[in-house]
């Protein structure tokens, strides 16, 4: 019995909520096969999924192209689309050879419009599981509908064939599926505490901590030497934010990508050591705040249909604080921390069982 799950490459943030469920799912249904289709850097899917799977990387999707990692490529996000759908006939017809000899049983998809077509093809049940949707986030870019109307009703047509929505919070979209379910917040949360994150890491523990969280675009831009509060505040950021040619502070801490192999650590158990996360909102960070009541100084990202709503959820269920681009890159940034230290807690909780009530619903349907 096989199932396959189609994930986004936009971003990390599909990929490690679906991570969640299917290390769960792996324990509960070993007998299951998982096939899992994805353009996510393969090297961090095997650093976290802890269940068997059989990665078969390739583009299911385009998502939205970045030129930083602040800011969007509206016409090349467009001319991606278009350049992906216009073949999306033929996509599908090489996933069913592919599949057919595989017994599968069951696809998820978070969220390709791919997915779906093809478990139609291939007379399987599919499940989509998201925030949003993609005709959603398109229908709202800049330029799309103009440019690339066709574009849009080739996935909604798609995302028709899916035979159950699981709707997850900060939501827009699904109008086209028949059938959508409600289902909690699934959200990273740390297996190590605070002191031994620190330690590991070499964060100081007698000081309060910014962990700068931007991607794998990194902001090559800022230097370090510039930032206002290295006298009290530690700065953690990973080996692929470092500006090779500006200083170094003391007080600036790297996170070598091999600190997490094989060490039992993870970047949420980061994100739960320290004081405040600096990033731009998205899925994947907004919930490991949530999960960890960690403090949040977000800034803009560019046209984006998704932000207002993750902004409205990060005012009801975290600690935060916006910081313009201007005073992000200028290094201004100590009013902003301080502020969100004297900051009181979120007025809203919200549960973060999602992983454990989505993968009970895939395991039934298997």
């Amino acid at each position: 019995m096989t199932l396959v799950w189609y994930i986004s490459g936009h971003g990390f943030g599909h990929a490690s909520r679906d991570v969640e469920v299917l290390n769960i799912l792996g324990r509960r249904r070993p007998d299951v096969r998982t096939v899992v289709r994805s353009a996510v850097n393969a090297d961090l899917l095997r650093r976290t999924v802890t269940a068997p799977i059989e990665l078969r990387p390739g583009a299911c999707d385009t998502g939205i192209v970045q030129s930083t990692s602040v800011m969007h490529d509206d016409d090349a996000t467009i001319d991606a689309a278009v350049r992906f759908y216009e073949t999306f006939n033929e996509r599908v017809d090489a996933e069913v050879a592919t599949l057919r000899s595989d017994d599968v049983h069951l696809i998820v998809g978070d969220i390709p419009p791919l997915a779906f077509e093809v478990a139609a093809r291939l007379g399987v049940p599919a499940i989509a599981l998201a925030n949003f949707t993609w005709d959603w986030i398109y229908e709202g870019h800049p330029g799309f509908a103009d440019r690339a109307p066709a574009v849009l009703d080739v996935i909604r047509q798609a995302y028709r064939r899916a035979t159950l929505g699981l709707r997850l919070p900060f939501a827009g979209g699904f109008e086209t599926m028949a059938d959508v379910r409600d289902v909690p917040l699934i959200a990273r949360r740390p297996t190590r505490n605070r002191a031994d994150t620190r330690a590991h890491f070499g964060i100081a523990a007698d000081r309060p901590a910014a962990l700068l969280s931007f991607g794998g675009y990194g902001l090559p831009s800022l230097d370090f030497a510039r930032l206002d509060c290295l006298d009290t505040w530690t700065i953690v950021t990973t080996d692929r934010l470092r500006n090779e040619s500006s200083a170094r502070p003391a007080s600036v801490v790297f996170v070598e990508e091999s600190q997490f192999i094989d060490s039992g650590f993870r970047y949420e158990d980061l994100v739960g050591a320290v004081d405040v996360v600096m990033t731009k909102p998205g899925y994947g960070i907004t919930a490991e705040c949530i999960a960890t009541n960690s403090a949040m100084l977000y800034t803009s990202r560019g046209e984006f249909r998704e932000y207002p709503i993750l902004v409205d959820g990060l005012r009801r269920f975290v600690r935060s604080r916006f910081i313009d681009q201007d005073r992000l890159f200028a290094g201004a940034w100590r009013e902003s921390l301080e502020a969100l230290r004297l900051r009181p807690p979120a007025p809203e909780r919200m549960d973060v069982n999602g992983a454990d009530v989505v993968a009970a619903l895939i395991a039934q349907r298997l």
